[in-house]
């Protein structure tokens, strides 16, 4: 069961994280500066219709003087022309810069993926960053560009409209100025209620993501164990939680909205009591009342797309808080800055500087604990020869995995160091230890493409026939070359249209194919069949000649050959020898294989 909690946020605006998303939109300054310049000729042209409209009821309908009515209409075509090239202009715009912001922070959220350590993914479910790289990011580049257009529509067009309302009659303007005070002290109170109940919706949200993924993957496991009715109320209560947080928003907003009319309305009310007094006492004309209360009517509409922009803003940063929580993730694992200018990075590395590496590997007083505070090593030791086949044996927990996770540097000591050839690797960047690596877990991943593909993704310039050997150096060739289209098969989604065994194959293949130095096998044959771990052992013994290896082996049939065999428990080595010197100590290692001999031989009669 995963406990990850992520974390809660509670300021209410933060201009510094909105000038982090900035940093993504400064590369498209020229489509932003078009699109305020074409929302700004939009609201322009927006305050100048209720003018033509007076200008008419005064010059047409008052007068019954038609003469200049067709002057007028076609001026008036031209502008609506005008008008929706603009409204074309502004969308294209927004719509363009929509896509790309949400394609770079998902680029970028993409990049930092690559790089984080192993930690952040032991600690972080797969739904969450999901949420984050999807449904977060299109409602960044969402509230960028539309927003950005709304926000700057609305102001420009409220700025027009004072203008020409104070020219056509200062008094009756201050009457509708009077609402807009209110109106900002009401929005500040509902939109903190808005931004707290749309944070929680985006949270329950991530977690729903995360049900979703687990859901699918584990859908096997959920019909044996007849899992569907827990799984369902589980899913209930998340769902029902985010349906009760966006409701709470949706009521929210519904309330605020209204009020928001509805003092809108009443101001009005109060201008044409005023301004119909003033038509009579012939203070002013039919048509100036018409513009004005126009003005009026409309002023609305942009101080509503503000409040709902200010509100979508609300939304959006409970999305862009997560989102850069993400992006400013800093790996565990990093190489130092003089490492890095001399020899490169994953980014930029510079192999031309590295040097060779011989294998042997020393632990030297390392200690090593989790996040949580839960200690796996303490003051180990551990000295390797160059070539040397080295087995790690013991219970689950015993901190075997995590040995080998720190020498290919996937987690770094928190005390003590690791030498390799003599020398601390940290001195090195990760890239230059990890290129020399070959790395076979003990469930194989394959990536969606041909048999082809994944043989090559260990060494991308790899020729046809440097793929063609490295599988008939792992006895793959043959059922590679059974399958339909040979190298060109498919192997489906993860692998699914091979079995494990054959996975297993292509994935020894993936790893040897690239001719590492240190070759780290953790439970690779705990998963497949006995003919198929036949297969692997005759395969491994040729491949490992000469090359520092170490095996995490569950099945300890498979380590007899080695030239030393450690048994850890608990972050110590409890026993040290090959197969036979300990067997003859009687010790640990004798029980564990005595046991397991036992254990194997009971199956095959039962079996038989």
């Amino acid at each position: 069961m995963n406990h990850f909690e992520e974390q809660d946020y509670t300021k209410s605006f933060d201009i510094s994280l909105w000038k982090k998303i900035i940093r993504f939109c400064a590369k498209y300054k020229r489509n932003f500066a078009m699109m305020f310049l074409f929302s700004i000729t939009l609201a322009v042209v927006g305050a100048v219709f209720p003018q033509m409209t007076g200008y008419a009821i005064d010059n047409f309908v008052g007068t019954g003087d038609l003469s200049g009515l067709p002057a007028f209409a076609l001026l008036y075509v031209l502008l609506i022309i005008f008008q929706a090239a603009n409204v074309f202009a502004f969308i294209y715009l927004g719509g363009r810069i929509e896509t790309d912001v949400s394609a770079d922070v998902r680029e970028a959220g993409f990049h930092k993926l690559q790089n984080l350590s192993f930690s952040y993914f032991d600690n972080t479910p797969v739904g969450w960053i999901m949420a984050r790289l999807t449904s977060d990011t299109f409602r960044i580049g969402e509230i960028v560009s539309w927003g950005m257009i709304d926000i700057t529509w609305a102001v420009s067009i409220i700025i027009f409209y004072v203008v020409f309302m104070l020219f056509t009659n200062v008094q009756l303007t201050l009457i509708m100025l009077v609402i807009l005070p209110i109106l900002a002290v009401i929005s500040v109170y509902f939109q903190k209620r808005i931004l707290k109940a749309h944070r929680e919706s985006r949270k329950l949200n991530s977690k729903i993501t995360g049900a979703y993924n687990e859901g699918i993957t584990g859908a096997k496991t959920t019909k044996t164990l007849v899992r569907e009715q827990k799984n369902f109320d589980d899913f209930g209560k998340l769902s029902g939680g985010m349906r009760k947080a966006s409701i709470r928003a949706a009521t929210i907003s519904g309330i605020y909205f209204p009020i928001v009319s509805s003092l809108t309305g009443i101001g009005i009310a109060v201008i044409l009591g005023q301004g119909g007094s003033a038509v009579i006492a012939g203070t002013i004309s039919l048509g100036t009342l018409v513009i004005f209360i126009s003005y009026a009517s409309q002023m609305s509409e942009p101080i509503n797309q503000i409040a709902q922009v200010l509100s979508q803003m609300q939304a959006a940063q409970a999305s862009t808080e997560r989102t850069m929580s993400l992006l400013e993730t800093e790996p565990d694992v990093i190489d130092a800055e003089d490492v890095i200018a001399q020899y490169g990075d994953f980014e930029n590395p510079k192999p031309e500087t590295w040097n060779a590496i011989n294998g042997r590997i020393t632990f030297k007083n390392v200690s090593f604990n989790y996040k949580t505070g839960e200690q796996v090593l303490s003051n180990f030791n551990m000295d390797v020869r160059p070539g040397e086949k080295i087995a790690l044996v013991g219970e689950t927990g015993s901190g075997k995995s995590t040995i080998v996770n720190m020498l290919c540097r996937f987690y770094e000591p928190c005390e003590g160091e690791i030498l390799i050839d003599g020398m601390n690797y940290k001195e090195r960047p990760q890239i230059w230890l990890q290129s020399n690596l070959g790395y076979v877990l003990q469930s194989p991943h394959l990536f969606s493409g041909t048999v082809r593909d994944n043989i090559r993704y260990g060494k991308l310039d790899a020729t046809e026939q440097e793929i063609i050997d490295a599988a008939k150096a792992v006895d793959a060739y043959d059922f590679i070359m059974k399958m339909e289209k040979g190298l060109d098969s498919d192997v489906g989604e993860g692998g699914n249209r091979l079995s494990t065994g054959e996975k297993q194959l292509i994935s020894f293949a993936r790893a040897i194919i690239k001719n590492p130095a240190i070759f780290v096998l953790d439970e690779a044959t705990s998963s497949i069949d006995t003919e198929t771990e036949q297969k692997i052992q005759t395969a491994i013994y040729k491949i490992l000649e000469s090359r520092t290896s170490f095996i995490v082996a569950h099945r300890l049939s498979t380590i007899r050959h080695c030239d030393r065999i450690l048994v850890i428990d608990q972050g110590k080595i409890l026993e040290e020898g090959n197969h036979k010197q300990l067997l003859r100590k009687r010790g640990h290692y004798y029980n564990l294989y005595t046991n397991q001999f036992k254990k194997e031989a009971e199956s095959r009669i039962l079996g038989g």
